[in-house]
C-alpha cells in the first residue's frame, strides 16, 4: 500500500489520485460509484455469512463527483451526482480498483 495520497482532485469526470511516490492514478467517477464499498451497494454480513441488502454493481455512467473528505488517515468519502456518499474507500481499495482497470 502507497500510505495516504499526496493530492487529489477531479479532472473532468475522473478523480486523480497522486501518491507520496508521485506515482498517480485516475478513477472514473461512475466506475467509483458502481464499486461503492457501501452496505446501500453491497449488502452487509451477518455472523453466519448470509448476505443481506445491497443492490449490486449498476452502470452509473452518468454519475459524477462532486466532492470527497478524507476519513481518518486510511480513506476518502466521495459524494456523488446522485447523492450517494456513503462508501468509505481505503486507499488500499482505491490501490484496487485501479489496478481493475489496467486489466
Amino acid at each position: 500500500m502507497k500510505g495516504k495520497p499526496k493530492d487529489v482532485e477531479l479532472i473532468g469526470n475522473e478523480v486523480a489520485v497522486r501518491w507520496a511516490d508521485d506515482t498517480e492514478i485516475y478513477l472514473p467517477a461512475g466506475f467509483l460509484r458502481e464499486h461503492s464499498p457501501s452496505a446501500e451497494n453491497i449488502g452487509e454480513v451477518d455472523i453466519l455469512g448470509q448476505r443481506h441488502g445491497g443492490d449490486g454493481p449498476r452502470n452509473f455512467d452518468t454519475v459524477s463527483v462532486v466532492g470527497w473528505d478524507w476519513v481518518g488517515g486510511y480513506a476518502i468519502r466521495f459524494e456523488f451526482s446522485d447523492g450517494h456518499r456513503t462508501g468509505i474507500y481505503s486507499f488500499d481499495l482505491l490501490e484496487k480498483l485501479a489496478a481493475m482497470l489496467s486489466d
